[in-house]
């Protein structure tokens, strides 16, 4: 009888843990879902960062030619 309470308590304390368990997946499951979003928001503004630079560097290379042709005359 002692035997069938011993293994009661452990299926029960193993009951408890796989439900602590399935509680921190899905926390962390949702955390993974909060960060990959933060990710693809860093990436969209990473993309607009080089393209406004790449930008910017066009315009002050068109602005140094054209000192330069003024230089000249």
């Amino acid at each position: 009888m002692e035997k069938l309470k011993t293994l009661e308590e452990k299926i029960t304390m193993a009951v408890e843990k796989i439900k602590a368990l399935k509680e921190e997946k899905g926390s962390l499951e949702k955390r993974v879902r909060e960060l990959e979003a933060i990710i693809e928001s860093k990436d969209r503004q990473l993309e607009e960062i080089s393209s406004e630079k790449a930008l910017i560097k066009k315009q002050i290379e068109n602005l140094l030619n054209e000192i330069e042709s003024l230089d000249l005359k």
